[in-house]
């Protein structure tokens, strides 16, 4: 029989997200990793510091372990909407990779302490839904962060055109650059033969 263990399964697959997404900068410059590559301004910097807010709102702020004495600026209240989802110039990858580790560590510490079951309140949910359960924010938080890591995936394609899962599994079929162009142009005859009916 199989011993379940769910804080450890839970807690792989949210460090495999987090191991994801800092893998992603990996290589390049400043520039780049701050570059918006979408209209919305994503950018890979960007949403390394917006979990790194994810991570200590959920597992701090709502079971009474508040990480800050005083917060960051972005990620004190009141500020602009969407100061977590890029980084000032002012603002170093060392200063925000660190702050998402400390975050991790922090994490760690609340999820290994706590049951699954632990009652938190979410702070920023409407008040007939702010109560919720350790077990419920492990889940939310690793949907989240893998959301986020798949953002970076394709922020990170569009840059430099690595693509991959992880360090050492890109999760990609097999093929040289002239496969993928090949491809590609396949994809694009189908979808330009099904929007002509």
């Amino acid at each position: 029989m199989i011993e379940s263990k769910a804080k450890e399964d839970l807690l792989h697959y949210l460090q495999a997200a987090r191991d994801a997404l800092l893998w992603k900068l990996d290589g390049l410059s400043e520039y780049d990793i701050r570059r918006p590559r979408t209209p919305t301004g994503t950018n890979l910097l960007g949403l390394v510091k917006h979990v790194t807010g994810v991570e200590l709102g959920y597992f701090g702020d709502t079971f009474g372990r508040r990480f800050f004495d005083e917060p960051p600026s972005w990620y004190a209240e009141g500020t602009e909407p969407g100061a977590d989802m890029w980084a000032t110039a002012d603002e170093s990858r060392e200063q925000i990779v660190g702050l998402y580790r400390q975050a991790w560590k922090h994490s760690d510490t609340t999820i290994a302490t706590l049951p699954l079951d632990a009652i938190g309140h979410v702070p920023w949910w409407p008040e007939v839904r702010r109560e919720t359960t350790l077990h419920h924010v492990l889940v939310r938080v690793i949907a989240d962060t893998h959301r986020h890591a798949g953002h970076a995936d394709i922020v990170r394609e569009l840059l430099d055109g690595a693509v991959g899962m992880s360090e050492g599994n890109d999760n990609m079929p097999p093929g040289d650059r002239s496969w993928w162009e090949d491809h590609r142009d396949r994809l694009e005859r189908a979808a330009q033969k099904a929007d002509q009916g």
